[in-house]
């Protein structure tokens, strides 16, 4: 029988370890690889080409939710299965609609994590039990109101990478490197970011992140 073929990208080297020890007594299910932030979890899906990325969303340097628009973008036949701690539905809604098969709650059991890799490896969907019915609920309440409600957000996906770098203390030579753009460039996503949210100094902008779920400072 064909394993799955799975990719853990997770911050926290515990949690990680945690769960590749518990995935690798699963018969049917093989880890070929770790990654401990989203730049690392992009490159690594273009070097392994998992069936599936186990995805966390509050990760350094490159949050979840950009990195599973880069690598559905890069390769949409790899699913990604959100595995988080996040239960708010607009986020959920926001990692779905970025290409996301499944979202998982971490205090799930572990036959809830296996179920959804199973399902997922299949092409269907699987939502944790504990907010399918938040997400139900608010699919209908938008469908009664016609109107699409996005997150009190208006940076671009580029944007929110910069800004999710300048709060974890990384400066403009070292974002210009992560993201391979000019020096200049990250300045003028400087500028847009404080234009946009009015926040310009630093500290409002670190508040901003954490509010908004980039990074976990």
């Amino acid at each position: 029988m064909k394993k799955i073929r799975v990719l853990i990208a997770e911050d926290h080297t515990i949690v990680r370890q945690g769960l590749v020890a518990l995935l690798r007594s699963e018969p049917e299910i093989e880890v070929v690889g770790e990654a401990s932030d989203g730049f690392e979890a992009v490159e690594m899906a273009k070097k392994l080409l998992p069936d599936i990325v186990l995805m966390d969303i509050a990760m350094r340097n490159l949050n979840g939710l950009e990195a599973t628009r880069k690598i559905k973008k890069l390769f949409p036949h790899i699913k990604v299965l959100v595995l988080t701690m996040y239960e708010n539905e607009e986020w959920i809604f926001q990692v779905l609609k970025a290409g996301a098969s499944g979202y998982l709650i971490k205090d799930s059991a572990m036959t809830d994590l296996t179920s959804a890799i199973r399902a997922v490896s299949q092409g269907d969907s699987f939502l944790s039990p504990s907010i399918s019915k938040k997400v139900i609920d608010e699919y209908i309440r938008r469908a009664e109101l016609g109107v699409e409600r996005a997150l009190d957000d208006p940076l671009s996906n580029r944007e929110r990478e910069v800004l999710q770098l300048i709060a974890e203390g990384h400066s403009i030579p070292q974002i210009s490197s992560l993201l391979c753009i000019s020096k200049k460039t990250v300045e003028a996503h400087k500028t847009h970011i404080m234009e946009k949210l009015n926040i310009h100094d630093k500290v409002g902008l670190v508040k901003y992140a954490i509010r908004m779920k980039l990074t976990e400072l």
